[in-house]
């Protein structure tokens, strides 16, 4: 069962990325009648039965309305994000937790993802070899090391807490997007953006009040993992907007490749320099322990496969479809991982993660909700 899921999951990345440009314009859903819409979705799924919207497909399998395809990233992505958390835990849980190597977890599943990477160049007919050079590779460097470290932040914090906390607490980083965005790549955000920001950190907090798992280093990990996810972010967007790039790139799974393999080499020298006096007790626990063997192989390929098919997702739609989907995704997550690990959330986390979640679902819409409608001729 988790290989079929795994082989799945990874087969549907794989089909995906043919069909994925870097820059695809793959449907648009706006108000008709209108030139700019109150609120419109970059590739959006779902073709609503009022006449009031009007669908334009610009590729893509589309029957009743419907663009099967992008669904299926969709679905797919869930999928493999919410299978990575379980077998992530199990992972951590049987080698120790955040007592035992979470750096060496985080830097050998990255490790996982460039060997499925390497795979698919030697065969290619599944996906052709970048052509980027060396000026390419090291502007990379910034992106690389924020998914290194938002990565390596994400299995510290769940590794020192619950899962289910840790989503609560990472599904406040459009807050540290914002101020980040601000302070250091001149960024504007408006009102209705700031007004959301204390929705949802107060949510974070009262989420956190009474969590029975709960340890400053996990909450402590989860911000220091959005952090780093929002200066790549931008560092992304930076990347992306160099001239000739894209084109050298050659694709989103190219991107994402090249993105894991050069944070796999960078977590190397820190993994040996933070854990690497235990290395050989965890490679000894890898050879012995079949949950940590199985898991940690699992998980690794599992987050390469979601992270990938996220990307593409991304790349096919827009920032408001995107934060709109990554919200529920956590939803999604937060309930089934509270359902498998037998710990259910209590009444203050169930109230906090609705507030949080509510308040980044806001801030990702505040600004279409509240934009003019155009007058009708």
């Amino acid at each position: 069962m988790k290989l079929t899921s795994v082989a799945l999951l990874l087969s549907v990345a794989g089909a995906s990325a043919r069909f994925t440009p870097l820059k695809p314009e793959s449907l648009a859903v706006r108000s008709a009648g209108s030139k700019d819409a109150a609120l419109e979705f970059r590739g959006g799924a779902v073709k609503p039965a009022s006449k009031a919207v009007s669908v334009v497909q610009k590729g893509g399998f589309s029957l009743a309305g419907i663009d099967w395809g992008l669904l299926s990233l969709f679905a797919f992505w869930f999928l493999g994000n919410y299978y990575y958390n379980i077998w992530n835990k199990q992972c951590l849980k049987a080698s120790g937790g955040s007592a035992g190597f979470p750096l060496t977890i985080s830097v050998m599943q990255l490790g996982v993802g460039v060997v499925y990477a390497c795979l698919c160049w030697c065969l290619p007919f599944i996906r052709k070899l970048p052509t980027t050079t060396q000026g390419d590779l090291i502007k990379m460097f910034p992106v690389a090391f924020t998914n290194l470290g938002a990565h390596s932040a994400s299995v510290f914090a769940m590794g020192a807490g619950a899962v289910s906390f840790a989503q609560i607490v990472k599904a406040s980083e459009p807050a540290f997007a914002a101020v980040l965005s601000v302070l250091f790549y001149g960024k504007k955000v408006s009102l209705g953006k700031w007004l959301m920001l204390p929705i949802i950190i107060g949510g974070v907090i009262l989420a956190s009040v009474k969590e029975l798992d709960f340890a400053v280093s996990a909450l402590v990990a989860a911000c220091t993992a959005n952090a780093f996810a929002a200066v790549k972010g931008n560092e992304n967007k930076k990347l992306m907007d160099s001239p000739g790039i894209a084109e050298r790139i050659g694709g989103v799974s190219n991107q994402f490749a090249l993105t894991t393999t050069i944070s796999f080499l960078m977590g190397l020298p820190l993994m040996f320099a933070q854990e690497g006096g235990k290395f050989g007790d965890f490679v000894e626990l890898v050879k012995t322990n079949p949950d940590v063997r199985n898991n940690l192989v699992l998980s690794g390929l599992s987050f390469y496969g979601y992270n990938e098919l996220a990307t593409m997702t991304i790349k096919s739609t827009g920032a408001v479809t995107a934060s709109v989907a990554n919200t529920a995704k956590r939803v999604i997550v937060m309930v089934y991982m509270a359902a498998v690990t037998g710990k259910a959330l209590t009444e203050e986390q169930k109230i906090g993660a609705g507030v949080a979640i509510c308040g980044v679902l806001l801030y990702s819409l505040i600004d279409d909700l509240l934009k003019p409608k155009s007058k009708k001729n």
